[in-house]
């Protein structure tokens, strides 16, 4: 028979675990308001406002691309920042801020490769089909790769702290 774990390691394990769950919750909900601003502001850019404006980056829908996801991420890094990891804030604001667009621009590359391949190699140029390879496939692609870089790379000053206080660091974790 083998012995139950303590229950310090459950505890651990149990906030650890809602940690997790609480900061995918709010990336989520400030994933999908710079999703909705990203997606809005590229399709106003490249087919403008029905009825009411022409679009002004109709023939340079990749350049649109980079500047909506540019403008989205800005309000992404607020919304991080400030309340999905500030608990985690430990970097000067510069180099935070500056690893936050390193991995948008992946993040972003990412979403450009699937539109360009849709436009330029499948030949689709319909909004349907920009918003499907763009705004679908590239964005959740993206987002799941942003999510890893943030916790790893970007938003990591409590977790390190916490495993240093408590040794695991010392031990090779």
């Amino acid at each position: 028979m083998t012995p139950s774990p303590t229950p310090g390691l459950l505890a651990r394990a149990r906030a650890t675990y809602q940690v997790l769950v609480a900061e995918l919750a709010k990336f989520g909900t400030v994933g999908a308001l710079a999703f909705v601003l990203d997606t809005a502001l590229y399709n106003v850019l490249v087919f403008g406002v029905p009825g009411v404006t022409d679009a002004p980056m109709s023939g340079s829908p990749l350049w649109a691309k980079v500047v909506a996801t540019s403008v989205a991420t800005v309000f992404s890094w607020v919304g991080n920042r400030w309340w999905t990891f500030r608990h985690r804030r430990s970097e000067p604001v510069a180099h935070e801020f500056a690893l936050f667009v390193v991995f948008n621009a992946v993040g972003l590359l990412i979403a450009v490769a699937c539109l360009g391949f849709s436009r330029y190699v499948l030949g689709l140029d319909s909004q349907l089909a920009d918003n499907i390879s763009g705004n679908g496939v590239g964005l959740v692609l993206g987002t799941l790769f942003r999510f890893w870089a943030y916790r790893t790379f970007v938003f990591r000053g409590e977790l390190q702290t916490r495993e240093q206080d408590q040794g695991v660091v010392a031990r090779g974790r």
